[in-house]
C-alpha cells in the first residue's frame, strides 16, 4: 500500500516512564515529525526479548527505526538526528558546541544520578537512605550546577529552547521522585516551567 500523507516515517520504541525516551517523543512533537510510538517496558523484560535484541543488541530504549530499516539508539543521538537543520540546534558554531557540552554532561553527570535515584525510589520502592550516598551527593551537585547557571539565563544555551533544555528537563522535572527537593533550586524550577510550557507537557 502506498504511503499516505501524514504516515509516520519512523518507529520509536520507548517506555513512557523513561525521561530518555520522552525527550525523543517531545523533540519529534515540537518539530511536527510523525512517529509511530511503540510502548516498550523496561520493567517487564520487553527490551530483553530476542526480537528486540535483534533490533538493538544493547537491549535499551529509546530506539528509532527508520522506514528504510536503519536503526539508531541513544536518546541524544536520536534527537540530533531528528533536529538536523532545525532551530533546536544553534546555527552559531560556538553555541552549538555549548549545546553539545550540555548533552554530554547530561549523560555523564546528571542522568546517572538524578535518573537512577528516581528509578530506584519511585519504581523499585527503595528509601533514599538505601541509595548509594554518591548517587544522592552527585545528583544534588548536578541540580545545583543547573540552578546556578539558570539564575543568570532563561535557557541553557542562547536565548531560546534548544536540545540542551529538552535533554536536561526530562529528569530534572521529576527529580523529586528521586528524593531531591526542587524547592532548593528556585531558578531550576522556573526553567522547568518555561521548558514544559514550550514543549506543551
Amino acid at each position: 500500500m502506498p504511503k499516505q500523507k501524514g504516515d509516520a516515517d519512523m518507529r520509536v520504541y520507548g517506555d513512557s516512564i523513561s525521561g530518555n525516551c520522552l525527550k525523543v517523543k517531545w523533540t519529534a512533537a515540537i518539530l511536527g515529525i510523525a512517529i509511530e510510538w511503540i510502548e516498550t517496558s523496561v520493567l517487564d523484560g520487553s527490551t530483553r526479548t530476542a526480537g528486540f535484541l535483534e533490533l538493538n543488541p544493547a537491549g535499551q530504549v529509546p530506539l528509532l527505526v527508520r522506514d528504510d530499516g536503519r536503526s539508531l539508539a541513544q536518546s541524544n543521538a536520536i534527537m540530533l538526528h531528528l533536529t538536523e537543520g532545525s532551530a533546536l540546534v544553534p546555527a552559531d558554531p560556538f553555541l552549538r558546541a555549548k549545546m553539545y557540552e550540555w548533552l554530554f554532561w547530561e549523560q555523564y553527570s546528571h542522568e546517572p544520578y538524578v535518573a537512577v535515584a528516581r528509578f530506584q525510589m519511585h519504581y523499585l520502592g527503595k528509601a533514599q537512605s538505601e541509595l548509594e550516598p554518591k548517587i544522592v551527593e552527585r545528583g544534588k551537585a548536578a541540580l545545583a550546577l543547573l540552578d546556578r547557571h539558570l539564575a543568570e539565563a532563561d535557557w541553557l544555551v542562547g536565548d531560546a529552547l534548544t536540545l540542551a533544555d529538552i535533554a536536561l528537563v526530562a529528569y530534572s522535572r521529576v527529580a523529586h521522585e528521586g528524593g531531591f527537593d526542587l524547592a532548593d533550586y528556585p531558578a531550576l524550577q522556573r526553567w522547568i516551567a518555561r521548558a514544559e510550557a514550550a514543549l506543551s507537557i
